[in-house]
């Protein structure tokens, strides 16, 4: 039986959106603070195969799937946040998140290389 947590190697941290008053009288839309996030061990599957995803790396952006395990802290994520890799500073914007597939573990869709 394959164990099912040790091919979380990887350490990421979801950042939520934090809007505050700008100068203007407006809202301004920025990230927390790093040392608010959610942290986590996750797993990453390379996307291959689809017409979108080629294009994407043709443009030079990367798909990912990620895998973390399920809290209540994991179901929290939205699309809205944004995801880093703390290992090597990536930042990812949060295309699709999936709680519901898989009882364990939450699948969330990430693409590096656009604004976020």
């Amino acid at each position: 039986m394959v164990n099912r947590v040790s091919s979380l190697r990887e350490a990421v941290a979801f950042d939520a959106p934090v809007q505050s008053a700008d100068d203007m009288g407006g809202v301004e839309t920025g990230w927390g603070d790093p040392v608010d996030a959610y942290e986590c061990r996750a797993a990453f599957v390379h996307l291959r195969g689809s017409e979108a995803v080629e294009a994407a790396r043709l443009a030079g952006r990367e798909v990912y799937r990620v895998k973390i395990r399920q809290s209540a802290a994991a179901r929290a994520v939205t699309t809205d946040w944004r995801m880093r890799d703390t290992r090597r500073g990536t930042v990812f914007n949060i295309r699709s998140v999936d709680a519901v597939t898989d009882p364990a573990f939450i699948w969330i869709t990430v693409e590096s290389g656009v604004a976020v």
